[in-house]
């Protein structure tokens, strides 16, 4: 059976931006019942709501992309290059779970998602790697259309 890297990509790809989507939903759920949301930080002004925003838009962004550009290409320097972002995404969960540790009180079901999170980047780092290393394919000669004697 030939591993198909770049689908269980945007597999995990896509399982990741769902439990980050439900990360910040689940932040939000208390609203729904009248209670307060826990913040780690406070934003003072417009403008840093505006920086936050930018921000979460590239965080959400970046992986839509790298669904998209996984699925159009095979080239080794996308591979590295997404290789990299993996890397990137995985340390970035990894801040935001200790971050969330520090959050009062301490939301175990967040906790939980994060971690389930991290572990998804992980495998994605594992799968990326081995995608990164592979081999190109080959360039097999193409079968003749016509016969050789014509």
């Amino acid at each position: 059976m030939m591993l198909n890297y770049r689908e269980r990509i945007i597999t995990l790809w896509t399982a990741f931006l769902l439990g980050t989507l439900f990360h910040t939903q689940l932040g939000l759920m208390p609203l729904f019942h009248g209670l307060s949301v826990a913040e780690s930080q406070h934003a003072s002004q417009l403008s840093d709501i505006s920086v936050i925003l930018w921000l979460m838009l590239g965080f959400f962004t970046l992986p839509i992309l790298a669904i998209i550009a996984t699925s159009f290409t095979e080239s080794k320097r996308y591979r590295v290059l997404h290789f990299a972002l993996t890397v990137v995404y995985s340390i970035m969960n990894l801040l935001h779970l200790v971050a969330d540790l520090f959050v009062q009180p301490i939301l175990w079901y967040q906790i939980t998602l994060m971690v389930i999170l991290l572990l998804i980047g992980l495998l994605l780092n594992l799968v990326s790697f081995q995608w990164m290393k592979l081999q190109p394919k080959s360039n097999k000669t193409q079968p003749r259309l016509t016969s050789p004697h014509s």
